[in-house]
């Protein structure tokens, strides 16, 4: 598609007429005229307010000129899963596990492997064909080459150290200790639990990431143990294989 068909349905696609839109960007309506019949094209800061507006990257308003590709775990991006800067906005740069509200979730790219080869042997790679892949192509990416000048000094590592030892100090009876927090997107560990009058309810945002980590009980069995968190609350459950029949076990404000 091209920009101006990718203006025109999002525009259409949100129920805004061209005066609307252009009342939401600051501009006139003929300009928004202009860019649906191709005749111009948005300039940066505009694509920016666009962007936000629309909740789309810049590139998607381009019409996809170019394959997005996370540039700290090396996945291919699409507007879904595209990270977040601090104020809301989109960095093109980044995948939601790798970056989060203008966080940088990975500061050692062996932990990063081990989280991302799981994924790729299901995806039909060996174990050892997804290891050597990642061991060659993240020092390549534009993240761990800047990795210096990019990093907090340590500061995300040790505010996951102190949430590890918050939630081993809460002493889950049957879950073992937890030894690591990894990034995860709410979308995909947003479990609906249901209330004892019958109601569902889920706690969580599925666009928001938070850290988390399933972990197998001390006593055996076929529920594993589920822990998120982040700065504001601890969440311990239980579950069955893909999440089913979940039980909240914890939960805690911090």
């Amino acid at each position: 598609m091209t920009t101006k068909d990718v203006l025109h349905e999002l525009r259409t696609k949100n129920g805004l007429s061209q005066d609307d839109l252009a009342a939401k960007v600051f501009v006139t309506r003929q300009a928004v005229s202009r860019w649906e019949t191709g005749e111009t094209v948005p300039n940066t800061e505009t694509l920016k307010l666009l962007s936000a507006l629309f909740g789309v990257s810049i590139n998607t308003l381009l019409g996809s000129p170019r394959q997005l590709v996370c540039q700290c775990c090396g996945m291919p991006l699409d507007d879904a899963i595209i990270g977040r800067n601090k104020d809301g906005t989109l960095n093109e740069d980044y995948c939601k596990w790798c970056y989060a509200d203008g966080t940088y979730t990975y500061s050692d790219m062996n932990d990063l492997i081990e989280v991302c080869v799981p994924q790729m042997v299901s995806q039909g790679f060996t174990e050892d064909q997804a290891r050597e892949y990642m061991k060659n192509m993240l020092p390549n990416l534009d993240y761990w080459k800047r990795y210096e000048e990019l990093s907090d000094d340590g500061q995300f590592e040790a505010f996951k150290k102190q949430l590890i030892d918050e939630i081993n100090d809460l002493h889950v009876e049957g879950m073992p200790k937890l030894e690591k927090l990894n990034a995860l997107v709410g979308k995909y560990v947003n479990l609906e639990y249901r209330l004892p009058g019958g109601a569902k309810v889920k706690f969580l945002d599925d666009n928001t990431t938070y850290l988390g980590n399933q972990l197998e009980p001390e006593f055996g069995g076929d529920r594993c143990f589920g822990v998120l968190a982040n700065m504001d609350f601890i969440m311990i459950c239980t579950y069955e294989a893909e999440g089913a029949n979940p039980e909240l076990v914890l939960y805690k404000k911090r």
